[in-house]
């Protein structure tokens, strides 16, 4: 059986064609510089079929197109069976293939196959024996042998040497390994050097953190006893009240204490009623006894004037204002140095006398607030 002949396909664009007459001026290029370099050839006869196998060029470099021919001129009435596509040719990879067949002068079969190749390696190859087989279908010949099914024609093998691109002179001996570096003296103690400093530079920031983190906590209880202080010099800074103004004074006064505990100590009174408010701070351990009693016997009047409408006596609005003035004092941060002016500028100045006794004291000389209710 003849293998088909490759023809180009009809009906193919302006691009197809451009493609095809580049690939085709290529092949043959690389046919030209083939037949101009020197080849290796085998021939090989075997009654009416005679093979030639030819690979160009004989001395190829590593990475150049290797082309091999496999010609079979048969004599008419012989059918030749070529061999198959890549066959015996496993160990080199195709990069082009075209079959083709003709009929010479002398009415003989040409049958060619023409294989672009190229080797993965340098070194020394050789291209195995390549098997053709034939059918003689000739007036009184014998069409095949009586065990086979084709008379076969196996060439000879064809050694040849791939060259490398490496030169000659390059040495294949690979140097031993060099020795492990080690770290000279003097870049071990600048290590040294750069490691200290680095955890005295941590030990620093951690210090430094928790004396900001210090710093700032007093820094906030400060600012709550003198935000009550600036406060109350704000509100004393006037006459006593008198009539109409007096609830709205103590409304005042009695806000500045609650604001001053919420600062100090996070009670959040503003929201409380004044018993639920003394509940809470009963079970505050920041406020001694003393200071609870004190703060109890100052809302409780602030509550009649505000809520029972009883207009107090000059007497019981200074009274009131010194227990403010006392509860923000003493229950102040210890650290913290009073700097507003002593109570005795204020009006509340006829009071000022006993401003150093004690809470308890306080409690027992205290009174409700004097006057009558409107």
């Amino acid at each position: 059986m003849i293998p088909p002949t490759f023809a180009p396909t009809s009906g193919a664009g302006i691009p197809g064609q451009t493609r095809r007459l580049a690939r085709g001026a290529l092949l043959v290029g690389l046919c030209l510089v083939a037949r101009e370099a020197p080849a290796l050839e085998t021939r090989s006869v075997s009654g009416p079929v005679e093979v030639r196998v030819e690979l160009s060029p004989d001395e190829p470099v590593i990475g150049d197109p290797m082309i091999l021919h496999i010609e079979a001129l048969a004599e008419p009435g012989v059918e030749v069976l070529m061999p198959a596509f890549g066959e015996a040719l496993d160990r080199f990879r195709i990069v082009d293939f075209v079959p083709r067949e003709s009929l010479t002068p002398e009415g003989q079969t040409l049958h060619s196959q023409r294989y672009t190749l190229q080797s993965p390696s340098s070194g020394e190859h050789t291209l195995p024996p390549i098997l053709l087989e034939f059918v003689d279908h000739r007036p009184g010949q014998v069409a095949t042998p009586d065990d086979l099914d084709a008379y076969e024609i196996l060439t000879e093998s064809l050694p040849f040497q791939i060259a490398s691109v490496v030169p000659d002179s390059a040495s294949a001996d690979l140097s031993p390994p060099m020795e492990p570096l080690s770290l000279s003296r003097g870049n071990g103690v600048l290590w040294q050097w750069i490691l200290g400093g680095g955890f005295l530079l941590a030990l620093a920031s951690v210090f430094f953190v928790r004396t900001w983190r210090n710093w700032s906590a007093k820094a906030a209880v400060r600012t709550a006893w003198q935000m009550a202080d600036s406060e109350l010099q704000a509100l004393l800074s006037g006459p006593l009240p008198q009539g109409a103004n007096t609830s709205v004074f103590f409304v005042e006064l009695s806000g500045i204490v609650r604001r001053y505990l919420e600062n100090r100590f996070s009670v959040r009174s503003p929201e409380l009623t004044t018993e639920r408010f003394l509940e809470e701070v009963s079970g505050s351990p920041d406020l001694g006894r003393p200071h609870q009693l004190l703060l109890q016997e100052f809302l409780s009047q602030c509550d009649l004037v505000k809520f029972a409408h009883v207009v107090p006596s000059p007497d019981s609005v200074r009274e009131t204002i010194r227990k403010a003035r006392r509860f923000v004092d003493e229950t102040r941060d210890e650290t913290e140095t009073p700097g507003s002016p002593s109570v005795s500028s204020s009006p509340s100045s006829s009071s000022s006398s006993s401003s150093s006794s004690s809470p308890s004291s306080s409690s027992e000389s205290g009174s409700p607030v004097e006057g009558s209710a409107p």
